[in-house]
């Protein structure tokens, strides 16, 4: 091969080989979740899920604080929840406006190492749906337009994140992300009682000056077991069926009752 020869192959190699470089570098975060899999029984009181994870390549020095952020957001199954305004019509209240919003999640909540308004700009967490003011709420219906374009729409938005809050399905720790030494991190959050069965995701992403270095996903399942799953599946798969054995179910034992109480 001659000098010629190998100085193209230089020229051509060296670009390569600085890209792979500054890939193998780059900081990548790894994460992981306590549990999987969550069984919902008849004394389920809601559960503790640990994430934990580290941060590989860091940059960080022992020295330095505050260098990268760590976001984490738990998302449960979707769905569509109806908002209905009161108003006080000839001294009664009564449903005067209602909108139906989709994309809803079921459970959604999220963990900071410091507030989301100080870790990134509102551009970068709205393209990730970091936050309550980030979520995709679309709003359904014809009147839809009409209400955005007179601001009378995020009303209705705002009442979805506190009717979520008060259900404890909606939660935000601005503190809820801490470092253990340079580049490990942990975040504890207690899903309720009342959590919906479905699919979960788990989302952790690395952030340093306000920009996505790295995402991290992790798959949760929450189901229903033993007598409580039978009867969920029954409602669900076979709702008919379902119907009619409840309906005998409560004629049977209000015969019963009168049988027991009945006086000769």
């Amino acid at each position: 091969m001659s000098w010629r020869n190998i100085l193209a192959a230089i020229f051509v190699l060296w670009p390569m080989a600085c890209a792979f470089a500054a890939v193998e570098g780059t900081e990548q975060i790894e994460s992981d979740i306590s549990s999987r899999n969550i069984a919902i029984e008849s004394n389920f009181t809601g559960q503790r899920i640990v994430i934990f994870g580290t941060i590989e390549n860091s940059q960080h020095s022992e020295f330095e604080k505050a260098l990268y952020d760590v976001v984490v957001a738990i998302r449960g199954p979707k769905g569509t929840i109806v908002i209905r305004q009161k108003s006080r019509v000839a001294g009664i209240w009564v449903n005067t406006e209602a909108h139906t919003f989709a994309n809803v999640p079921g459970y959604y909540a999220v963990l900071a190492t410091r507030p989301l308004g100080e870790i990134a700009k509102l551009t970068v967490l709205n393209a990730y749906g970091l936050g309550f003011g980030s979520l995709n709420l679309r709003a359904l219906g014809p009147n839809a337009a009409a209400s955005a374009a007179n601001g009378s729409l995020n009303v209705f938005r705002s009442a979805v994140v506190r009717i979520r809050q008060k259900e404890g399905l909606f939660s935000y720790k601005s503190d809820g992300v801490v470092f253990v030494g340079r580049n490990l991190f942990r975040a504890t959050i207690d899903m309720p009682a009342n959590v919906p069965v479905g699919q979960y995701a788990t989302d952790v992403y690395l952030l340093r000056n306000g920009e996505i270095l790295s995402h991290n996903r992790s798959q949760l399942k929450i189901q229903k077991q033993g007598f409580e799953r039978f009867v969920f599946s029954a409602a669900f798969d076979h709702p008919l069926i379902y119907g009619i054995v409840a309906v005998i179910i409560a004629i049977s034992a209000g015969l019963m009752a009168s049988a027991l109480t009945r006086r000769d």
